[in-house]
């Protein structure tokens, strides 16, 4: 199988798929656009350059990942041109940014074997970043999970995410018995609790996601997993009696057509625009993101479905399972470990946040205020993603 021509006809693909819909949003314009056919060229640039350095030095790895990971971009930034051309030109940068770090990783850094001996550095980190917005954090759509410095906000859990992952695996790869989960049980639980009490239930749902599936690998052992489970529907029932955020959420799943002006507002604009999109969508440039809150963020799934269709919204979760199949599958070829639990912690990362922010969307489950991953406007998500793959990347190479 020449993997190196199906891999090239996929990047064709990408590159129409970008240069058709920015076109699509040039034309719409009058007079024609020049700033949407910019963007198109220079993310075009941007992917197939670095797949050219990927490739040429890189050749082992998968290269999948790259590919699937551009394609989602790609979606994103045609989007968020549509919605604010603004936030589109930061957006390019930070996936600039991010494809740099994604190459700078698999080139940089060496043997990850050798990177499993620094549990209480990343345990250090954990423990800081998941601690960071209960002492200077800024409450942003009732979440107190951002920090903002110097007119710059990021969410400090997104960078607990990676350490977190990289600490459960130096932790796990080690595992004999019972006693050797205790100390990362307490670290998981303690990282839960800073979510919740600083009211970002969807990084909670994340971390208990990538927990109970690295613990899973580590163990094979179904009866622990049913018991965080237990644990964790528990602690749920608990934070719903406690605190009042959590009771408007769960409230506002159940029945939200009573608060449609109020409470639930965001969800029900977000479920009249998929059902207005039906299944083919308004099209591209004519819709209206407008009246969707949070539109280029938390809800920009719901415009994707109103302009384009919910077959294009079932299309790109199709996207995200095939990008989460190529990063487990180097978790399958690796021998080391370590890097299995990493590659298997990162991948259950992106999946479960899709798996959140798109249920809650659609009001399959309470809507938790978290981005969909290389789609939604947000710097600090590019990056961490964009850092996830690379070092999964990075295992895919080492794999072969």
């Amino acid at each position: 199988m020449d993997t190196s021509r199906d891999e090239k006809k996929l990047l064709r693909y990408t590159y129409l798929l970008c240069l058709v819909c920015f076109l699509n949003l040039a034309i719409l314009k009058q007079p024609f656009d020049k700033g949407a056919m910019i963007m198109a060229i220079v993310t075009c640039l941007l992917i197939g350059y670095s797949y050219i350095i990927i490739r040429k030095f890189f050749s082992d790895g998968d290269k999948y990942i790259f590919i699937f990971s551009s394609m989602l971009s790609v979606i994103g930034m045609v989007m968020i041109y549509r919605i604010n051309t603004a936030d589109s030109i930061k957006q390019i940068i930070w996936f600039a940014i991010g494809v740099t770090g994604f190459i700078l990783i698999v080139v940089l850094l060496p043997d990850l074997k050798s990177f499993s001996k620094y549990k209480y550095v990343y345990l250090v980190f954990t423990l800081i970043f998941m601690s960071m917005a209960m002492l200077m954090g800024t409450e942003i759509n009732g979440s107190k999970n951002w920090i903002v410095i110097g007119g710059f906000t990021f969410q400090p859990s997104e960078f607990g995410k990676l350490f977190l992952v990289a600490y459960l695996a130096s932790e796990l790869q080690d595992y004999e018995n019972f006693k050797d989960l205790i100390i990362p049980g307490v670290v998981v639980m303690v990282s839960l609790g800073f979510m919740v009490l600083q009211k970002d239930l969807g990084s909670a749902l994340i971390f208990f996601g990538i927990s109970i599936t690295m613990l899973y690998i580590a163990t094979s052992k179904f009866s622990y997993i049913a018991t965080c489970i237990g644990l964790f529907a528990a602690g749920a029932v608990i934070s719903y009696k406690l605190f009042d955020h959590v009771q408007t959420r769960v409230l506002i799943w159940m029945n939200p057509w009573p608060y449609a002006t109020g409470k639930s507002y965001q969800v029900v604009q977000s479920m009249f625009a998929i059902a207005s999109g039906g299944l083919t969508g308004t099209g591209l440039g004519l819709g209206h993101p407008e009246y969707v809150p949070v539109n280029t963020t938390d809800f920009i799934f719901a415009v994707l479905c109103e302009e384009l269709g919910i077959l294009i919204g079932f299309g790109i979760i199709i996207l995200y399972f095939l990008l989460f199949y190529r990063c487990m599958r180097a978790a399958v070829y690796v021998e080391d470990k370590f890097s299995r639990l990493l590659a298997v912690g990162y991948s259950a990362m992106i999946a479960s946040q899709v798996l959140v922010i798109v249920g809650g969307v659609m009001n399959a489950i309470p809507l938790t205020g978290i981005t969909l991953p290389l789609v939604s406007y947000g710097g600090s998500s590019m990056l961490i993603t964009f850092f996830s793959l690379g070092i999964i990347q990075k295992i895919s190479e080492e794999g072969r």
